[in-house]
């Protein structure tokens, strides 16, 4: 199965009234887990690494692990660049063969927002990636960094959507990392957005939601649900030995038990058929 385009995962999501399963990946044995459990449940899965965890795995490293572990599956796999902070960073990601990559400039105003995403998509044109940005605020930073939740504005998202991007993530009172308790999410908003948007919507903090609000979510039409934290956790608490060949196989099981629960949870089994 070759390297897919996200914007093709999304668009037969949207069809199928399903979502996709973007899961972090840090290193082999994630990679391993998460393309392991797509190939048993024969579902489409974007691998995705945020530009802020490369100080620890490098892009020139970790990017070509992931795109030659999505060459090599058995079902439709995009690489994705998550969280894309610079410009240059979405180069590289693009230079390398990324079939998608964000820019979030969610921090910035909204002019600039718009200008960054602009900017992005005309690169992006070239390869035919997919780009994705970010309205409002997700709280919390990819790295666990303190970040306000914002609510994303209906006016924002439309001239976003102009921008002819292809994914949007939306602050509905989601964020990375651990909820302390269940979030309250703003259906409305989506409810509100429902038919106007061109560009698909983008669930970012999937982590601890639970399996109601995830039905909820995909039914209001969430096509891409990011999964990090649970992934990190899971290739960090599996079993460990003195055999580090022993250990690269307990992590990539862990990872791969997780990642099955969300892909039935998202729906998406099945779909790569």
């Amino acid at each position: 199965m070759p390297l897919c385009n996200m914007r093709d995962l999304l668009c037969d999501a949207k069809k199928g009234n399903y979502a996709v399963g973007s899961f972090s990946v840090a290193n082999l044995e994630c990679v391993i887990g998460v393309v392991a459990a797509a190939e048993e449940a024969r579902a489409p899965i974007i691998l995705q690494c945020a530009e802020i965890r490369l100080r620890y795995t490098p892009l020139s490293t970790l990017g070509p692990l992931m795109l030659a572990a999505a060459k090599a599956a058995s079902v439709p796999v995009a690489v994705h660049l998550d969280h894309g902070a610079t410009i240059s960073c979405v180069e590289e990601a693009l230079r390398l063969g990324f079939t998608s990559v964000m820019i979030d400039g969610s921090h910035l105003p909204l002019k600039e927002n718009l200008a960054e995403v602009r900017q992005v998509v005309a690169m992006a044109k070239a390869t035919g990636a997919c780009v994705e940005a970010e309205v409002g605020r997700v709280g919390r930073g990819e790295d666990g960094s303190d970040s306000p939740t914002v609510a994303a504005s209906i006016d924002d998202c439309l001239r976003m959507d102009e921008t002819g991007l292809d994914a949007l993530a939306v602050g509905i009172g989601n964020a990375h990392g651990l909820y302390a308790a269940t979030p309250v999410l703003r259906y409305d908003i989506l409810e509100q957005l429902s038919g106007k948007l061109r560009a698909h919507l983008v669930l970012h903090g999937g982590t601890g939601l639970t399996d109601e609000q995830f039905r909820k979510l995909i039914s209001l039409g969430m096509r891409k649900i990011n999964i990090a934290t649970d992934i990190f956790r899971a290739a960090a608490m599996a079993r460990r030995t003195e055999d580090i060949f022993a250990n690269i196989t307990n992590s990539s099981a862990a990872v791969k038990a997780v990642t099955q629960k969300y892909i039935a949870l998202f729906g998406s089994a099945g779909k790569a058929e």
